[in-house]
């Protein structure tokens, strides 16, 4: 029995050391996607974009701020695959950032239409403020509230919310440099007009 019982502790042991290195590692991840849908609809509440700096890239702190601070790259598409807007958004260690899908990232589309009514959002985890040159460090997590019609009628309510935790992608090569090369594009035609989603202020709401 004693052999038994020390073996049982050793069991848990093992396990309770496993479950506390997953958590300790975190996932790494600094890609995320997601879609919005019914933006910009008449009748239908308007979508929010949450992303909190989980200070995953804090070194140090000085007087209880810690360093870490990190940018949301994010990237607007339509529903045809097209980038429409694509912007940089600062998140301090353990804020929040809050955008309107309506007011703030499909307001001031690369053609001018705010009649996207869905699409894709991609956001890149990024420690340097410009969309067009990232470098990928994790520490970004978020969450997206959509719109979803009860009528089979596109984009005709009534209209109900739901918030979904966005989905932790890979970034291959070819992606990134398409993401920051298209944005470049988007920006130069826009002439820094048009084509630039923008970012509320952390302590406030849009």
């Amino acid at each position: 029995m004693k052999k038994q019982g020390l073996l049982l502790l050793a069991i848990v042991a093992i396990v309770l050391l496993g479950w506390n290195n997953a958590f300790a590692q975190g996932d790494g991840t600094y890609y995320f996607v997601a879609y919005f849908s019914n933006a910009n609809t008449s009748g239908a509440p308007d979508a929010t974009l949450r992303i909190i700096n989980d200070g995953d890239a804090s070194t140090a702190q000085t007087e209880g701020v810690p360093n870490g601070s990190l940018y949301a790259s994010i990237y607007t598409f339509d529903d045809s695959q097209e980038m429409q807007a694509c912007c940089n958004c600062y998140v301090s260690p353990d804020g929040i950032l809050s955008e309107s899908v309506n007011k703030e990232l499909t307001a001031n589309t690369l053609t001018g239409r705010q009649e996207n009514s869905r699409g894709v959002v991609k956001i890149i985890s990024s420690t340097t403020n410009d969309p067009t040159n990232n470098v990928l460090t994790p520490g970004l997590r978020g969450w997206i509230t959509g719109v979803q019609s009860t009528s089979n009628i596109p984009s005709k309510g009534p209209f109900y919310m739901t918030e979904t935790t966005l989905a932790h992608s890979n970034l291959s090569a070819a992606e990134q440099d398409d993401l920051q090369v298209t944005c470049s594009f988007v920006i130069t035609l826009g002439g820094d007009e048009w084509g630039i989603c923008t970012c509320t202020l952390e302590d406030q709401d849009f």
